[in-house]
């Protein structure tokens, strides 16, 4: 059957055959809902959703295949993974993934400027050390990292006014669908971002040991004197220490 799409003006051929990468296992959904999502689709259709981290490296039950051949189907945009105790409901770390069925310089629906070509590649950002702490069990993520995360997407896609993309060790990568290979169809960023740059020291060793001895002579002083404070106030309590 062919079906008309209104924002492309093409046609695509709905073969269910294409659209099957496996069967999900019994008692967990999250790749019958990716597939799903797939399904429908159109040809220059993206998504995003939140999945469990699982999800970028299960094999169990079949999981594994099915993530391979969405890989392979070249639907793989970008990958984020987020860092713990987001949620409300639960304190389980999850990830965002977005999928895109056309990842050419095609320009956007209602746009002319075109983005850059991905094909073949993938867009990997780490996030898991981003956001504060609002109390014990709950973290928050900041307007900036929100911000931080969204613009180096759009300068990965070619996106106007999203500046220039580079990537970023420890925090982005882009890597091509040859390395998720050579990963084993793992997705987890961490796999492909490495660590962060380690800042050089501009403080000359022997001036930074004189600034932490006189810091801690500072500290100990100011905890001799609120020693002393305390057994004042114990004193006059009439706690004879």
């Amino acid at each position: 059957m062919k079906e008309k799409h209104p924002d492309w003006g093409g046609e695509r051929l709905r073969d269910d055959k294409r659209w099957k990468f496996g069967v999900p296992p019994v008692g967990n959904a999250n790749f019958a809902w990716v597939q799903h999502i797939i399904h429908h689709l159109s040809p220059v259709g993206y998504a995003g959703f939140v999945l469990a981290n699982g999800s970028m490296s299960s094999n169990q039950s079949g999981e594994g295949e099915i993530r391979k051949n969405v890989i392979e189907g070249d639907l793989v945009d970008c990958m984020v993974a987020l860092p713990d105790k987001l949620f409300y409901s639960t304190q389980i770390p999850a990830c965002l993934w977005f999928l895109a069925r056309d990842k050419s310089s095609r320009p956007p629906v209602g746009q002319r400027k075109p983005l850059r070509d991905r094909r073949g590649e993938a867009l990997f950002i780490d996030a898991r050390r981003m956001g504060w702490m609002v109390d014990r069990t709950h973290r928050e993520l900041t307007d900036g990292g929100i911000e931080q995360i969204a613009r180096t997407y759009h300068a990965w896609r070619g996106e106007r006014d999203a500046g220039e993309y580079r990537d970023i060790p420890g925090f982005c990568r882009s890597a091509t669908i040859e390395e998720i290979r050579r990963q084993g169809y793992v997705l987890t960023p961490g796999c492909y971002v490495g660590a962060p740059e380690e800042k050089e020291e501009d403080e000359p060793f022997e001036e930074k040991m004189r600034r932490l001895v006189a810091q801690l002579r500072e500290q100990q002083a100011e905890a001799r004197r609120l020693d002393e404070a305390i057994w004042k106030n114990l004193e006059e309590l009439g706690y004879d220490m």
